[in-house]
């Protein structure tokens, strides 16, 4: 038994060096490993349209997509008038280079997304960008193409409302896709899950995703994430009602879980656009509309909906509506659509507060780094709260253009990527 607790110390010890030394990368939408977490230290907290600002790179066009940096590069997506964009700039806020991937932008909601919602991921040799209307392309860092095709082709036409905006999880060399969208209750080829090989775009498995979810709620937004210990690695995909891990070799399921029961009480509307967030031994799992959101164990096997013992705990109301969790220390922050900051002791489920910051529309998922949650709000808004069991809003910082994009924060500098431009701050 020793032995094993050793080695089991022994690999988380190894996963949190390796985390450290790729800290100063933020290669994809939610950072190094993908829970938002920068183990970066002196990272501003105050700023303005000036103030701290390293510098300001006017954009082609609006996108909600988060930067993806490697080193001295920046990569990002952005719309010119109906061309789809994937941009490459310096860190010190130069252009490198451009790329037209497709055309035929859509604006959604008015003003709540677009084609170019999707964030870029980069491994430092390549990067990848996917579009709402199907389009997916890996280039060299230096712009050169290695492939591209449309996942409409391919799987078959969407069928989802405000487009494909989930962003694919690169990791071991595997960009994992899920498309999840259909029309009908009996869902058989409208919702799939795809593992492509990174480099070459070559289909690597392709499985169906049947839930029995109908109406709005067979539209999914959110993203697929990875849970990775020391025992334990596996692809959770998120919509359709449920969320479901998945073998990485197959696509095999390993669990699901209900968040939307199908019966008399089924809400019809409960389409998922936050999603979950896997690290340091749970699974915070969101739903939508101020429904319910679950701490799930990362050993669970089978149906766990109606499973206790599978759950760490699970609170009713109060769900992120679009921002994804972020865990840090012990604690659970959950940002709510209307900028209210919930903070729930991670191991019980405690809520420990839920405190009002701006109170505008929230669709970026908050970040931490340096003692500090960094909160977006739809105006512009930065909040920036002292992380710990007690609130304690430590600025509010106003860019004054509208933003949905997350922060990426990469050696010493914050990147906002607001409708207009694209700010490092530092």
């Amino acid at each position: 038994m020793m032995n094993f607790h050793i080695a089991a110390g022994s690999a988380l010890l190894f996963l949190f060096i390796s985390s450290s030394l790729l800290a100063d990368n933020w290669p994809q939408w939610r950072g190094a490993i993908g829970d938002g977490v920068s183990t970066e230290k002196n990272i501003p907290a105050e700023w303005d349209k000036t103030k701290n600002v390293a510098w300001k790179l006017d954009l082609p066009g609006a996108a909600g997509s988060t930067p993806a940096i490697w080193e001295d590069k920046v990569f990002l997506t952005s719309i010119d008038g109906n061309d789809l964009l994937l941009m490459a700039v310096s860190t010190s806020g130069n252009k490198l280079w451009s790329a037209k991937l497709g055309e035929g932008n859509r604006n959604v909601r008015t003003d709540e997304g677009n084609t170019a919602s999707p964030s870029p991921a980069t491994d430092g040799k390549h990067v990848w960008a996917t579009m709402a209307n199907g389009i997916i392309a890996c280039f060299l860092v230096d712009g050169q193409e290695v492939w591209k095709f449309d996942l409409q082709e391919r799987y078959g036409k969407f069928k989802i409302q405000f487009g494909m905006t989930a962003t694919p999880v690169l990791h071991g060399g595997k960009l994992y896709v899920q498309l999840i969208h259909g029309e009908g209750r009996a869902q058989t080829q409208e919702a799939i899950v795809v593992c492509l090989d990174a480099v070459t775009g070559k289909e690597v498995w392709k499985i169906d995703r049947v839930t029995g979810a109908s109406k709005e709620n067979e539209h999914s937004y959110a993203s697929p994430m990875i849970y990775k210990d020391a025992t334990h690695e596996y692809l959770i995909t998120h919509g359709g009602d449920f969320a479901i891990a998945h073998q990485l070799s197959d696509g095999k399921e390993i669990w699901r879980y209900c968040l939307n029961p199908q019966g008399e009480k089924y809400h019809p509307t409960l389409r998922f656009v936050s999603s979950p967030l896997a690290t340091q031994g749970m699974i915070i799992v969101p739903s939508a509309k101020n429904g319910p959101v679950v701490s799930i164990k990362p050993n669970s096997k089978g149906d766990v909906s109606a499973d206790s013992d599978a759950m760490l705990w699970r609170h009713e109301r109060g769900t992120p509506d679009v921002p994804s969790p972020l865990y840090y220390d012990g604690l659970v922050y959950l940002c709510r659509e209307n900028g209210n900051l919930v903070c729930v002791d991670a191991k019980s489920g405690e809520k420990l507060y839920e405190e009002r910051t701006v109170r505008d529309r929230h669709r970026a998922s908050p970040v931490y780094a340096d003692g500090k949650v960094y909160l977006t709000a739809r105006n512009g808004t930065v909040t920036v709260v002292k992380a710990g069991r007690e609130f304690e809003v430590i600025s509010k910082n106003d860019l004054g253009e509208p933003t949905t994009a997350s922060p990426a924060i990469s050696n010493g500098t914050i990147y906002i990527r607001t409708f207009k431009a694209l700010y490092a701050i530092r």
